[in-house]
């Protein structure tokens, strides 16, 4: 194993003999990957290569939820797998029961054809299979122990957000915002159906790079919650971007969004859907981590329910989800600067655009989109 000092390669007797410490530099091992209590697959590059990629070379922060899934998607191991249609393997199969009978010219022909069908299928690929949840290989309450290891020999992380769990006081809070400003308002804003994202974002400085108010939907930063909606309302050309979980309660938040008084029920402002959605995942090239957890679509309401297809209301139905979480900031911090770029071009003729009605009557607009996430 090697030492993030020095770079020196310790064998495991060495490591043994030299109580933990690398041979040469003296510098003590965090994780030993034979001991029983530590996945196989850990060792202090590895843990401080996560630290090191989330963080983009130690410029972004990033939450202790996003350190699992980074830890969990090297740790899960995929396994090798080919996409073979079953047909064409059927008769690669016989073709070699023939060849192996028989030494007639008609089975090493057969054979022949086989083989050709054969490679034809790996380089032709079928119906894409839809994307499944999986058993994940390590649980959360895992990392935050081998984040206070980490700490005690290693100097800690300074993009590590804290835990929410340790408190509200371990929120990232802007400062309050000066009276003068308050005439003023932002073009965009972000509502995340999360505050570890939220906070994320707002530690990241994503509302002053890109003139774009970040909030949770449960009304998070609370010091400034309803200065900022003040700010807000004033402009009549605000666009509301929705950054939410693939789930019916992530999905949900556009309605609310739309519907509620205490957000933009009685404003202009359109409702863009910037994701996760599941015609995302399935279409997604990419390896994303899909759980499944028990839940139902049938608490949507019923002008976003239309929104999605029967495949997709089934495998929400399954109890598939995926957390936003799973994506590095540096990701989330790119798809949502896309689609803020993107959303230049909308208009009231996008086929994407639901008008929906409140409790009051009053009509909104959402605006529902395949793909202007850039998930894919």
């Amino acid at each position: 194993m090697r030492c993030i000092q020095c770079g020196t390669d310790n064998k495991l007797q060495e490591r043994t003999n030299n109580q933990g410490r690398c041979k040469k530099c003296n510098h003590q091992f965090v994780f030993e990957p034979r001991a029983g209590d530590t996945p196989s697959r850990l060792t202090d590059v590895l843990f401080a290569k996560a630290l090191n990629e989330l963080s983009a070379n130690n410029t972004l922060y990033f939450t202790p939820k996003q350190l699992f899934y980074f830890l969990e998607k090297r740790f899960y191991s995929k396994g090798l797998t080919l996409g073979i249609k079953v047909e064409n393997l059927v008769v690669f199969v016989c073709a070699g029961i023939l060849i192996a009978i028989g030494s007639h010219l008609a089975s090493v022909r057969l054979f022949v054809m086989g083989l050709i069908v054969l490679l034809i299928s790996l380089i032709i690929p079928g119906k894409p299979r839809p994307k499944r949840s999986r058993n994940l290989s390590i649980t959360q309450s895992q990392v935050g122990p081998w984040v206070n290891r980490w700490n005690q020999v290693n100097p800690p992380s300074e993009k590590l957000l804290p835990s929410l769990g340790s408190g509200s006081t371990a929120r990232i809070q802007p400062t309050s915002i000066a009276g003068d400003v308050t005439v003023y308002s932002f073009d965009r804003l972000v509502v995340c159906d999360s505050v570890e994202v939220a906070q994320m974002l707002i530690a990241n400085n994503f509302h002053f790079e890109n003139n774009c108010a970040v909030l949770s939907i449960s009304g998070y930063p609370e010091r400034i919650f309803s200065t900022v909606m003040q700010m807000l309302r004033r402009n009549s050309d605000l666009q509301v971007f929705a950054f939410h979980n693939c789930s019916p309660s992530g999905i949900g938040i556009l309605h609310q969004l739309r519907t509620d008084p205490a957000w933009f029920a009685e404003s202009n402002a359109v409702i863009i859907d910037v994701g996760l959605l599941p015609r995302q995942i399935m279409t997604a090239k990419k390896d994303i981590t899909i759980q499944n957890a028990k839940q139902s679509t049938q608490d949507l309401a019923p002008q976003i329910r239309q929104t999605l297809s029967e495949a997709e209301l089934q495998w929400l139905d399954a109890g598939n989800w995926v957390d936003l979480e799973s994506f590095t900031p540096k990701a989330l911090i790119q798809i949502l600067q896309r689609s803020i770029a993107r959303s230049q071009t909308i208009n009231e003729t996008d086929s994407g655009l639901l008008s929906i009605e409140d409790e009051t009557g009053r009509r909104g607009s959402i605006y529902i989109t395949d793909g202007i996430g850039g998930f894919g």
